[in-house]
Formats: structure tokens, C-alpha cells, sequence
């Protein structure tokens, strides 16, 4: 009977640790994939799943960013360094709020490089209530990979990275804004799997190709509906 009622009394006091939902962190692992020298922001989506008000703090940043990269976390309109500022990187949610505004800024540096790094928030009052944004990163030199194709309306560098799993960015360069271009992609056999219609106020393609089966597949410039350029893309 003594056993029994030890029993019970460990299972009513560690089944608040169980019951109650923590903070979820919503959105994917952020990936910066970009050419040296780019700037690029991911927005990261948590939710306060328990029924209580919580705080966090940020921790540590834990990986290998490099000498010439800077990350910032940024709530609304308020950006701090992690590397400097981690007392002030505060998150207050209330039950069951669902955060938008939080993001991450990543400068990619001036090396050609691939790493991750995770930031690390725990509760101000209860240091085992944690959450972890995790991010990678894959840094290239377009300049030295690059066959940019040039065409009067419009240039295009390649795909990159190449092979890709998730998603595929596409650096190009409108010259005249008035032109219609797009990017078409097609199987091995030739069937269209994906188009996206190039935006002329923007320099870069983001192709999500994390449907797609692994294999070869190709992309096809076309310039008022005219084909200008095939060229092949390797999906992992």
C-alpha cells in the first residue's frame, strides 16, 4: 500500500511537466543558401501552446558562424546581436499566442562556406522549458561558377546550389522592365512540373523544389514566351 501511494505521488507531481504544452516553433529550419556578400532575412513562427504567460530569454547561439558573418534576431522592428546582446533578446507570449514578427538576418560573409547554427531561448523561470531555431547556411562564389547567359531583355547566372533538396535560387538582371520572362521546369522526359514568372523589382528566383522526386530536371528561360536558354538542375 506505501508503494502504491509513492507511486501516485510521484505521478501527480511530474504530471504538470507532461500535460502542459510548451512553445512550439512553427516554422522550418531556416536556410540561408546565397552568393557571398548577400543579406538575406527568414521569418521565424512560434506559438505559446500552454495555457500560461511565458517568457524566454536567449541563451547561447550554438555552431559555427563565421569571422565575416553577423546574424541578428529581430522582434518587430528591433534587431539585436546574439553574440552581444543576449540579456536583451527577450520573447513574452501570452496562452496560446502566436508570434509572427520574430526573424532572423543572416549576412552570408565574404568566403565560400557551409555551417548551421542554433539559438537557444529558455523560460526566465524554468531553465528546462526550452525552444531552438535551428539554421544551415551554404555560402558560393558566383563569380567563379557562373555561366551567366545574357540576352537584351534580360540575364540569367545558374541555379544554386545545384544539386538542391528544398529550395533553388536564381540570380538574374532585368534590362528591359517591360518584358515578359519567365522560368519553366521540366522532368527528364520533358513534362512541366513547376513555372514562375520572373518579377522585374526583384534579382532573385527562390524555386521550392522540395516536391519534387529526386533526379535530373531541366529550367527553361523564356523572354516573351520565346525559349532563350535550357540548362539542368539536380534535385536530391
Amino acid at each position: 500500500m506505501k508503494s502504491f501511494l509513492l507511486i501516485l505521488v510521484c505521478v501527480l507531481l511530474l504530471f504538470p511537466l507532461f500535460s502542459e504544452a510548451q512553445v512550439r516553433v512553427l516554422s522550418e529550419r531556416s536556410e540561408f543558401i546565397g552568393k557571398i556578400g548577400a543579406t538575406q532575412r527568414k521569418s521565424i513562427i512560434i506559438q505559446n501552446e500552454s495555457n500560461t504567460k511565458k517568457e524566454y530569454v536567449l541563451r547561447f547561439l550554438r555552431g559555427n558562424v563565421g569571422t565575416s558573418q553577423k546574424v541578428k534576431i529581430c522582434i518587430g522592428d528591433q534587431c539585436f546581436d546574439p553574440t552581444k546582446d543576449l540579456s536583451k533578446i527577450r520573447i513574452s507570449l501570452k496562452p496560446g499566442e502566436l508570434m509572427t514578427d520574430l526573424y532572423l538576418e543572416f549576412e552570408l560573409g565574404i568566403v565560400e562556406v557551409k555551417g548551421n547554427f542554433e539559438l537557444h531561448f529558455a523560460n526566465t523561470e524554468n531553465t528546462k522549458d526550452i525552444f531552438i531555431v535551428e539554421s544551415i547556411y551554404n555560402v558560393s562564389n558566383l563569380e567563379n561558377i557562373q555561366d551567366k547567359t545574357n540576352h537584351k531583355d534580360i540575364s540569367i547566372g545558374d541555379v544554386y546550389p545545384n544539386p538542391s533538396s528544398r529550395v533553388a535560387h536564381l540570380d538574374y538582371d532585368y534590362k528591359n522592365k517591360n518584358a515578359t520572362a519567365k522560368i519553366s521546369i521540366n522532368s527528364f522526359i520533358g513534362n512541366p512540373v513547376a513555372e514562375y514568372k520572373l518579377d522585374p523589382t526583384q534579382n532573385t528566383l527562390v524555386m521550392n523544389i522540395e516536391g519534387l522526386r529526386p533526379g535530373v530536371y531541366f529550367y527553361t528561360l523564356f523572354v516573351e514566351n520565346k525559349n532563350i536558354v535550357t540548362k539542368k538542375l539536380v534535385v536530391e
